[in-house]
This record gives structure tokens, sequence and C-alpha cells, in this order.
């Protein structure tokens, strides 16, 4: 069974612009403070089902990167995609957008380890991250406060 972690904040925000902040993964270094940015590879420019992007990562010396691929690209609802290291599977990331009933949106981020032994066993290290369900939880948290404020702070 697959460990999956979730997380969520309310945004004082419409979902389309908090779907929006999200959904640009060249941005994503912006609100992550393990992922420090991504680019988008095969002429991809949005994301959209199938668009796979390149993920960089770091923490303290250590530094690394991953394949992403979308897999559901649905504005103001869902966006979520699959991330590979050497063609291994790595963890499914979702992102789920609903009316909180106040004009706001809250926003549940999830994760859900695809590792199998092999990696979990060498990730440590690669990435220098031990305890990987906590260090996910504590960036999550820190990534979803991160797009709070920016949205928040340009919504009129």
């Amino acid at each position: 069974m697959s460990d999956v972690i979730e997380v969520s904040a309310t945004i004082a925000a419409p979902a389309d612009a908090v779907y929006a902040a999200v959904s640009d993964i060249t941005r994503m270094g912006e609100w992550s403070p393990e992922c420090s940015g991504g680019k988008w590879l095969g002429g991809a420019t949005a994301a959209k089902p199938g668009a796979r992007f390149r993920g960089t990562n770091k923490h303290g010396p250590w530094r690394w990167s991953t394949t992403c691929k979308v897999v559901t690209a649905d504005p103001a609802r869902e966006l979520s995609w699959e991330v590979r290291y050497l063609g291994l599977p790595i963890a499914l990331w979702r992102y789920r957008f609903s009316a909180d009933g106040h004009g706001g949106t809250l926003v549940v981020e999830s994760t859900e380890d695809r590792r199998g032994a092999f990696i979990k066993a060498f990730a440590p290290m690669a990435t220098g991250v031990g305890d990987r369900a906590g260090r996910n939880r504590k960036t999550m948290e820190i990534t979803l406060d991160r797009v709070k404020h920016v949205v928040e702070t340009r919504v009129p």
C-alpha cells in the first residue's frame, strides 16, 4: 500500500487564480522550499494531460532532478502529475481546489509515495532526506502558505 500525505489551506481567492499559480510549474521554486523550479519539456508550455516537465530540487548541499508527466489538468478543480527518476516511479502529486463557501478556495495538496524498496533505500543518499514523509508534510505546509500569501496579495 502506498503512503499518502495530505495537507490543506483555505485561500481567500477564486479557484481559477489559485490553480493558475500552482499549475505554472516554472514558478514552483517560489512556493516550495525543496523544489527549486520546473521546466517544460518537448514543446509543452502549460499543464495539460501528457505534458512533461523536469523538476529540479534541492535540500542543503544535495541537488537532483526528476521527470514529471501531467496526469490531470482540470482548471480550478484538479492538477496532478507523476514523478519518475531514471524511469522508475517516485510519487504522484495532486492539488484539488474547491469553493470554501465564502468566496475563497480550499486547496488540498497530496502526495502518494510510489517508490520501490531500492529507491527508498537509495534516496537518503541522493537527497539528504531520511524521513521523506515528514519532510514532504513540512514542505507541503510551507508551499501552501507561500501560495496563499502571494495569491491573496494579488486578489483585488
